[in-house]
């Protein structure tokens, strides 16, 4: 029997998506004006009040939206395409299928299209994710004009839902119901009714609760945390009189039972309101047996849906926060690493239709349907949230391999108001292109949050409140009211450069842990005030700076790019090429993998660079004819993300043995062997590498007698010191 259809192809038919030791630092340096905050329009200051107080179980914390904003580069240009959308788009259109459902006047309104149309399944999800578009766009620019949309937006909702329950046709089970279509998908559901029938009933609810919560703790609007609460009070009453095994066989249900976050949003409702029904409502989304398998860091994840599940697991880490429920903890942290590495691309993305494929399949998986925008959203959700329980430097390396290489790749770089413009999947295959647009869509949806929210994880704080954790260089400024603290930081990034953060106001003492990135192999270095300063950088930790800072201390990061690959996890010789943290793909219309070779160019010092080479514009290269150009750059282009790695004879510069370059178990050459022992101090070194390296090959059967020997001849007379 053929699987069930993709959501993205039922869109296309129906449209005919740690730490080092510290260092002390000190010295003032000449006193710098605050930099003011300016906007495009009328601005007050937003207020991100009632949010709900971190749990005690959280020992780093994030700062509230509106403390971070960014400094000038392409995370700014990005977000200001998104900026112009919220504000440009209709919020008439927005609200159209909720007030069509409960019989109220559309006002000439056509739905934004897409899933979201006046008769589909998934109609009002989009309207959540402009919610928390506009929430997140006012926090960031206090925009008066972007707080009006808003409030009419939830003012509208909220006349909807009153609409529903005096007099809904039908009319709903209980006054707290509000959807864009009638209670029949839920009750539907309850009777194990599948998708495409029904079309995830669940995960619109999640979608619509998160923009109104999204609204109140971002923008201070009372009327939405009402309205959100009513809707928790009706998923108790639905869910709550339900059997445990009903439940679990509902959220079984491909797609039909796909929930999104509701377990965390009922969490968070729970936090602000203090209703035991709304944390009971949240552990009726227990999805038992993936639960259950994750804890026990058992992987079957194999042929499930990606993004109906990684929201499930910030859920659970919610739900541990508010139940200390160990079991939550453990499924999440197991869950993370069950994705992260063995089942992600370069680019940070994992899956491929939509679908989890089996632990470890890279190179098998690699089309144009690859790393649902969607799964990325939520991955670097969980990755956050599972930083605020353990500060461990590898959630923070993965949030910058999706940050930079999917999520920022993920918007044209084109101006529209009458489309987010971005990415459903991102294919990972040869030749492929990226597909822009998506109105109406999941991966639309949150691609509208994705790019006005980067600022949220640059830096968070320590819970006593005496480190900062500078986890991303975005140029950016924190404010930190709390400690009367303004720190700004100058960066080109993703481009290279020196990083610099800048007291501009406040001081005192205060713990500074700089990111040492795990791709910073090439060094880290670290001046306050000019003066270098004596750090153990270990690439994947922490380095704390320990000072007494003073208005105009200067701190300055320095981690030099250095081209590297990386090699799928089922093919070596599949493979990608970084510079630094930044992804290059190389420009080439062809749909067959492209062939590169790099070791006959290698001198001692063994470094990529000897193959790839700067071509004239930053973080563009040339390399085997073709231009590799940083994956940030979104357009139409046609590109490879992998390449084919062919190697096929020892080869040291001019001199060829003719000896094939044989692999061994794992499926590393005797080239890709030698290489990762570079750099060379000296022609002999490198010769008596080559030779013992030869040895073993004889030894283990991969070499002759007579191939070790022109192997080793090859060697004495190559000349790599160039």
């Amino acid at each position: 029997m053929s699987p069930p259809p993709s959501r993205r192809r039922v869109l296309r038919i129906t449209a005919g998506t740690a730490a080092a030791a510290p260092v002390m630092a000190s010295g003032p340096l000449a006193h710098a004006s605050a930099p003011t905050r300016t906007t495009a329009a009328a601005t007050s200051a937003p207020t991100a009040r009632d949010a709900a107080p971190a749990p005690p179980t959280w020992a780093v914390r994030p700062f509230p939206l509106d403390q971070v904003t960014l400094g000038d580069g392409v995370f700014r240009r990005k977000r200001d395409l998104m900026l112009d959308y919220a504000r440009s788009y209709p919020a008439d259109r927005i609200l159209a299928v909720f007030r069509a459902n409960a019989g109220l006047d559309t006002r000439g309104a056509l739905p934004p299209g897409g899933w979201e149309t006046s008769d589909g399944n998934l109609r009002g999800h989009y309207g959540g994710h402009f919610l928390t578009l506009v929430a997140q766009a006012y926090a960031d620019t206090g925009e008066r004009a972007l707080k009006a949309k808003l409030d009419h937006l939830v003012g509208a909702l909220g006349e909807c839902q009153q609409a529903l329950a005096e007099h809904g046709d039908p009319r709903p089970s209980h006054p707290g119901y509000l959807a864009a279509y009638p209670e029949t998908q839920f009750i539907l559901l309850e009777s194990y009714t599948t998708y495409p029938t029904i079309w995830a009933p669940y995960y619109t609810c999640h979608k619509i609760m998160r923009g109104l919560l999204d609204a109140h703790t971002l923008a201070g609007n009372d009327q939405a945390l009402s309205i959100a609460s009513k809707m928790g009070d009706w998923v108790y009453s639905r869910l709550g009189r339900l059997p445990k095994a009903q439940l679990e066989r509902m959220w079984s249900i491909y797609i039909a039972g796909e929930y999104g976050g509701m377990n965390e949003v009922m969490t968070d409702l729970y936090a602000l309101t203090g209703r035991r029904e709304h944390l009971a409502a949240a552990r009726c989304f227990d999805n038992t047996a993936l639960l259950h398998a994750c804890a026990e860091n058992r992987d079957i994840l194999e042929g499930r849906h990606a993004n109906q599940h990684i929201p499930q697991f910030t859920g659970y880490l919610r739900l541990f926060d508010h139940t200390g429920e160990e079991e939550y903890a453990a499924a999440a942290r197991n869950f993370w690493g069950m994705v992260a590495g063995p089942r992600t691309y370069s680019l940070g993305g994992t899956g491929q239709g939509e679908m989890f494929r089996a632990r470890g399949a890279i190179a098998a998986t690699l089309d144009d349907k690859n790393a649902e925008t969607c799964a990325t959203y939520n991955m670097l959700k969980l990755s956050r949230q599972l930083f605020f329980h353990d500060p461990d430097p590898a959630y923070m390396d993965y949030y910058e391999r999706g940050l930079t290489n999917h999520i920022l790749a993920s918007r044209r770089d084109a101006a529209s108001t009458d489309s987010p413009e971005v990415t459903y999947f991102v294919g990972m295959g040869p030749g492929v292109r990226r597909d822009f647009g998506n109105t109406g869509t999941c991966c639309g949806g949150t691609g509208m949050e994705n790019h006005t929210k980067y600022q949220d994880s640059v830096y968070f704080h320590s819970a006593d409140g005496d480190a900062l954790y500078v986890n991303l260089y975005l140029a950016s400024t924190l404010r930190w009211l709390e400690r009367g603290l303004v720190i700004e930081q100058t960066s080109d990034y993703p481009a290279e450069g020196v990083r610099t953060l800048t007291f501009r106001e406040g001081g005192g003492r205060l713990d500074l842990r700089l990111r040492v990135p795990s791709w910073a192999t090439a060094g880290f270095s670290v001046t306050v005030n000019g003066v270098r300063q004596r750090v153990e950088a270990v690439p994947g930790r922490y380095v704390t700076l320990r000072g007494n800072w003073r208005r105009g201390d200067r701190v300055g990061v320095s981690a030099p790019y250095r081209l590297r690959v990386e090699r799928a996890l089922d093919d070596p010789t599949v493979q990608s090429v970084f510079h630094g943290p930044v992804l290059l793909v190389a420009r080439s219309p062809q749909t067959q993998f492209r062939a590169f070779s790099f070791y006959k160019d290698f001198t001692l010092r063994g470094d990529l660079a000897d193959a790839i080479h700067p071509e004239g514009r930053p973080l563009h290269f040339t390399t085997n004819g073709l231009t590799l150009a940083p994956f940030t750059l979104a357009d139409d282009a046609r590109y490879h993300a992998y390449f084919q790695r062919a190697e096929p004879v020892v080869v040291f510069g001019s001199a060829d043995s003719g000896v094939p370059n044989r692999a061994r178990g794992d499926g590393l050459t005797f080239l890709d062997v030698l290489w990762e022992r570079a750099p060379f101090a000296s022609s002999g070194r490198f010769v008596a590498a080559v030779r013992a390296l030869a040895d073993r090959w004889l030894s283990e059967g991969l070499f002759t007698r007579e191939e070790r020997d022109r192997v080793v001849a090859a060697a004495v007379g190559s000349d790599l010191r160039r």
